[in-house]
């Protein structure tokens, strides 16, 4: 389902510009990144698993070195050395501090976009926040889902530019700050 649901992305179609290996990659980078984060129980989903939001719990959210070389295997392409310098960015621009939570994914299959799966699942993560006095983080790649984040208090901090690649946006929430 996130494979589907980042198949339009900017970043996605920048990390992996082939749309015949696109979706078969990006499902092993998933599963990679899901495989490192589903330990800290910040997963939700829907019943359905049309939908999901994978946090990270403070200072946990780092791209671990059995995590690195997968994501070296999946982009061994003569692009390699642009690419990770686009995502060191990524890494630099994220805060060090306050402690805080980070979204490391949001993903709605796209037929059941629009119909207010996101919110549902950015809710428990959100509450835990207010809950524990933790500010969050999320990095954005699409530009029409900073107005959907800002709805949800973030605000955006940074705008990182990929080498040769789409711009980011790097949003940060307080905790307490009003949702939709």
């Amino acid at each position: 389902m996130l494979a589907r649901a980042f198949d339009d992305d900017p970043v996605m179609n920048w990390l992996f510009p082939r749309p015949a290996r696109r979706a078969r990659l990006a499902r092993r980078m998933f599963e990679t990144r899901l495989t490192q984060l589903i330990g800290q129980d910040l997963v939700y989903t829907t019943d359905d698993l049309t939908g999901a939001a994978v946090w990270a719990l403070p200072n946990r959210w780092h791209v671990g070195a059995e995590e690195t070389l997968e994501l070296v295997r999946l982009l061994i392409t003569p692009r390699l050395p642009t690419l990770f310098r686009g995502l060191q960015r990524v890494e630099r621009a994220h805060p060090a501090g306050p402690p805080h939570l980070y979204l490391a994914l949001l993903g709605i299959d796209p037929p059941e976009q629009g119909k207010g799966l996101g919110s549902a699942l950015l809710a428990p993560g959100l509450e835990l926040c207010d809950r524990e006095a933790l500010p969050a983080y999320l990095e954005s790649s699409k530009e029409r889902n900073v107005d959907f984040y800002s709805r949800h208090g973030f605000r955006v901090t940074s705008e990182i530019a990929l080498p040769k690649g789409p711009p980011m946006w790097g949003m940060f929430r307080e905790p307490g700050v009003s949702s939709v």
